[in-house]
């Protein structure tokens, strides 16, 4: 998606090899007119998989979440991180481990929102290690629904989280892919030969 990649190389910013800040455009400051755009691209790379729900996780997951799930037409949830007093009965829970954040997170739905008849269609910003990811189809596997595949703004490439997920068997979109951080540069994978 060129658009995006013209957002990383001009806004982001390499902090090492392999950190990307992009809190100008994405996951701080949010750019409206990029997340139009990355709505569309994940309604027609999943416009053929019977998306009945979004699920995505808070907050950064949250606008591109909610622009996919605008443009196919269905309802978006998102896991909370954090404990909330009206959220407590019921809840569909897995446990997920950031790596930017170096931390540890229950992640918690409402098991009222996801039905066993649902096709979930998961968004994130970020693919780093899969964990995120992984327990959003924790959740919806609890729920006794099926994951139709995971939508990814940005996977870094060169971390395992892409190939565990797409060796567990599910369909990862990932609208700009991240070959190597090195040298303060970003390198995307279509650039090294290698596609989507």
């Amino acid at each position: 998606m060129e658009l995006l990649q013209q957002k990383i190389i001009n806004e982001g910013r390499v902090l090492s090899d392999h950190v990307l800040k992009v809190d100008a455009f994405l996951n701080h400051q949010i750019d409206p007119v990029l997340m139009v755009e990355i709505g569309n691209e994940f309604a027609q790379r999943f416009q053929h998989d019977q998306i009945t729900k979004v699920l995505t996780i808070e907050s950064s997951g949250i606008a591109p979440g909610m622009m996919a799930a605008l443009e196919l037409g269905v309802p978006v949830i998102f896991a909370r991180k954090r404990k909330s007093l009206t959220l407590v009965d019921d809840l569909l829970t897995a446990s997920v481990h950031s790596f930017t954040k170096n931390e540890t997170n229950e992640i918690s739905v409402s098991q009222k929102f996801l039905e066993p008849t649902d096709n979930v269609l998961i968004i994130d910003d970020f693919l780093a290690n899969g964990q995120a990811a992984l327990g959003l189809t924790e959740i919806v596997e609890k729920a006794g629904a099926k994951t139709a595949g995971i939508g990814i703004v940005i996977e870094k490439s060169f971390q395992d989280g892409g190939k565990m997920l797409r060796d567990k068997g599910f369909k990862v979109e990932s609208l700009a892919r991240i070959q190597t951080l090195q040298g303060g540069k970003v390198t995307f994978l279509e650039e090294v030969g290698a596609g989507r």
